[in-house]
């Protein structure tokens, strides 16, 4: 959900641009329904496809974070500025909670951000290895994150890997590192193989297409559009139905 800026804009990869704004612009959609929901009052019948979306979307966003690790540089110092991004949301929402009392389901301790920051500032320990060990590694990390959901521990302190304690509550937005970081790394061995020329897989498309442009604006500036749509939605919905 970063802003890629290693490479000049001649040489960006148009179609991970646009996947990428296609993703933060769903997940918009989606707070938006869950706003109108919670403070309109509003009850909606949505498709399978939607909920879909809804469930299992985020990977996709994951998997494009890991490629996009391979094609850029400073992954660690970009780790650093979203994670710091993420930090900044949770004293946010936790003002909102506590202060003015909103519900608790709104408050993030372990965010998309947070996971994302984090495996930013871990890939570089990881980036040298061959292809097929991440891939192994990343199979391996999902794999034990979904075995963490099985079961609960004692204490409360592990939850950013996705350790849990009965009872915990971990807010409307928790993307535990495990299974995340698992994604993250088997986006970084698409990033590896598919596109080790560092080229689009699709010249031929027209990228100054206007549809095709607006999803790479958005997929260009997603940590602002993330950063920013949550609290105009919300302020929003409040003082139009509250």
């Amino acid at each position: 959900m970063t802003k890629e800026t290693s490479l000049p804009a001649k040489q960006r990869i148009w179609e991970l641009d646009a996947l990428r704004g296609l993703c933060i612009l769903c997940m918009v959609a989606i707070h938006a329904f869950w706003d109108l929901s919670a403070f309109g009052g509003f009850a909606f019948d949505l498709p399978g496809w939607f909920l879909f979306c809804r469930q299992y979307g985020h990977i996709l966003f994951i998997l494009l974070s890991g490629l996009c690790a391979t094609l850029a540089s400073r992954s660690f110092q970009r780790g650093v500025y979203v994670f710091g991004a993420a930090l900044v949301i949770s004293y946010v929402t936790f003002f909102m909670v506590n202060v003015l009392n909103f519900p608790s389901d709104m408050l993030i301790w372990f965010g998309i951000l947070h996971m994302l920051g984090v495996c930013m500032m871990l890939f570089p320990l990881f980036k040298r290895l061959p292809v097929w060990a991440l891939a192994v590694l990343g199979v391996g990390f999902v794999a034990l994150g979904v075995w963490f959901e099985s079961f609960r521990i004692p204490v409360n302190f592990l939850f950013p890997l996705g350790l849990r304690a009965q009872g915990f509550y971990c807010g409307g937005d928790y993307f535990p590192l495990l299974p995340g970081f698992g994604w993250f790394l088997l986006g970084a061995v698409i990033g590896r193989t598919a596109y080790r020329k560092k080229q689009s897989l699709l010249p031929r498309v027209n990228a100054a297409n206007p549809v095709i442009r607006f999803f790479s604006f958005c997929g260009r500036h997603s940590l602002l559009i993330y950063m920013l749509h949550q609290p105009v939605l919300t302020i929003g919905t409040i003082l139009i139905f509250g």
